[in-house]
């Protein structure tokens, strides 16, 4: 299998998304999930930029990788000065990184009319640089910004641009889709060129951005024509609508294209590698992410459930578990006895597919549904009404009261309610009170306090996502809602529901079941650490 090398800009290309910060600490520990996953390279920011990322790549220093090389990112020297002069520059070496990735324009507009110098200026500022940081010991990977672009509009300077990095020793040229306009046909030209006039002489990049939604697809052309080096970012996020997703890219090369992105095995954890990402960033893997999301390998068509049963060929790609996800059956009031069967049996294996337990949990779904329940997207609470009727279930606390109240204006930031709780766990009483913004969020903080005392295993676990719908709008504020609730614990995450008219009754059910549903799980592996 030939070998692409991967370059994770997460750390940097991503900061540059809307709502996407970082800590120190939050990229120390991307990093180490990066390098688990294997990936080849670490753009990890811009030390010539701020304090945060300079500190980074002090700490990082002192932190051994198995898999991954960071990279410090920047651009060449300015205009008009010498690389010595040049703080940004200095900076860059500072980082004590073995690569720089170094950035320079290829397209005559961005020369003229931008950073408004001359065309021979442009080149010299490419060609000084490169061989600038060669000679002070570093390795470096030449990002040629707009390049795509430049190729269009003047194909001869955009190649001159190239071979003044090539003579200053830079030994990978990135061609970067940097507008992300371009169409397939127009990466395969470029690249194909590129790699006919430059790639015996030093490997060949792309760098593709989403903004006409072809990030992915121009990163395989780009591949199919002769690039061995792809830049991205794990989960596709970054400036405007974002950078190639590497979470889609990896598995497509290494699946399909018989190319090898990482170690053979590496790729079993690309989904528990996304969620850890995510769950760092504070965001969450979209649902339909392409063989990472948790609908990847959902089915729910009566006749699709029932071919996948027979032969899972019949509408996966891939098997789900090659990049470390799952099958999901969902659930419905539609769903046939086959379903809930391959359902249960997923925590209750020693159930068999006649026993009369699946006919009575489909009867009890059924009643549920009627109230408003949907089970479709909440498999926490389907569990646990499964662990009820089969007698595998133990409530892990007793409810004695909640009380909830709220204040306007708002006595300070970030807290507009108080909830207070009283529970019993295993005949001990404990109350305990919570501010936050919102009773629902007050609730959460308030049992999450009553709980750690006897649960410590409940301080890990966090709301991702919270939706309330209305179930019957003709009956306006007495109408029922239908709360679901997507919690995690930063490795695996559920979803549980609640149905009332009352909206903190409703979040309360859901609320419970999702800490029940960690629970019973903890105590399980405890006893299996092999689940």
């Amino acid at each position: 299998m030939k070998h692409i090398d991967i370059l994770d800009s997460t750390l940097r290309d991503g900061c540059q998304g809307e709502g996407i910060s970082y800590s120190v600490q939050d990229k120390i520990h991307i990093c180490q999930a990066l390098d688990e996953l294997g990936i080849s390279f670490i753009e990890a920011g811009n030390p010539g930029s701020n304090p945060k990322d300079l500190e980074f790549f002090q700490e990082i220093s002192k932190i051994p990788l198995k898999n991954s090389k960071i990279c410090a990112f920047g651009a060449t020297r300015r205009k008009d000065i010498s690389c010595k002069e040049d703080s940004n520059l200095q900076s860059l070496l500072s980082a004590g990184t073995e690569y720089v990735v170094i950035f320079g324009k290829s397209w005559d507009f961005q020369v003229t009319e931008i950073i408004k110098t001359t065309l021979e200026e442009n080149l010299a500022m490419i060609r000084e640089t490169c061989e600038y940081c060669r000679k002070n010991g570093k390795k470096v990977i030449y990002d040629a910004e707009h390049f795509f672009t430049a190729f269009v509009q003047n194909k001869e300077y955009a190649m001159q641009t190239l071979q003044a990095a090539v003579d200053g020793g830079a030994e990978l040229l990135c061609l970067c889709e940097t507008k992300g306009g371009s169409l397939m046909d127009e990466v395969r030209l470029a690249v194909h060129a590129v790699c006919e006039k430059y790639g015996k002489q030093v490997k060949i990049g792309i760098h593709t951005h989403n903004d006409s939604g072809l990030a992915v697809a121009n990163s395989l052309v780009a591949v199919q024509e002769g690039a061995v080096h792809v830049q991205g970012v794990l989960l596709g996020f970054g400036e405007r609508t974002g950078n190639a997703n590497l979470s889609t890219i990896i598995p497509d090369l290494q699946l399909k294209m018989e190319y090898q992105c990482i170690p053979e095995n590496n790729i079993k954890s690309l989904t528990a590698i996304c969620n850890r990402v995510a769950e760092i960033t504070n965001i969450r893997v979209a649902s339909q992410s392409p063989y990472v999301g948790k609908s990847a390998f959902a089915h729910k068509a009566g006749m699709h459930i029932d071919a996948v049963l027979k032969n899972p060929f019949a509408y996966e790609h891939v098997q789900p578990e090659s990049v470390g996800n799952s099958r999901t059956f969902l659930m419905s009031e539609v769903a046939g006895k086959s379903t809930v069967f391959e359902k249960i049996q997923k925590f209750a294996p020693s159930i068999q597919k006649n026993n009369p337990v699946i006919k009575q949990v489909m009867e009890r779904m059924k009643e549920l549904e009627f109230q408003g329940y949907q089970f479709e997207g909440a498999d926490g609470s389907f569990e646990l009404l499964v662990r009820k009727i089969i007698g595998q279930y133990k409530p892990f606390f007793k409810l004695h009261y909640y009380q909830t109240n709220g204040s306007n204006p708002r006595p300070e930031e970030g807290v507009c309610c108080c909830a207070q709780i009283k529970v019993e766990v295993d005949g001990q009483i404990e109350i305990t009170a919570g501010e936050g913004d919102g009773p629902v969020n007050a609730l959460d903080i308030a049992m999450r306090k009553a709980l750690e005392k006897f649960y410590p295993m409940v301080s890990k676990i966090r709301l991702v996502d919270f939706k309330v719908r209305v179930l019957d709008g003709k009956s306006a504020t007495a109408s029922k809602v239908r709360v679901i609730i997507e919690s995690t614990d930063g490795q695996d995450s559920w979803t549980t529901i609640g149905v009332s008219a009352d909206l903190i009754e409703a979040s309360w059910i859901a609320l419970s079941d999702s800490f029940e549903y960690k629970l019973i799980h903890d105590i399980e592996k405890r006893f299996n650490p092999y689940m």
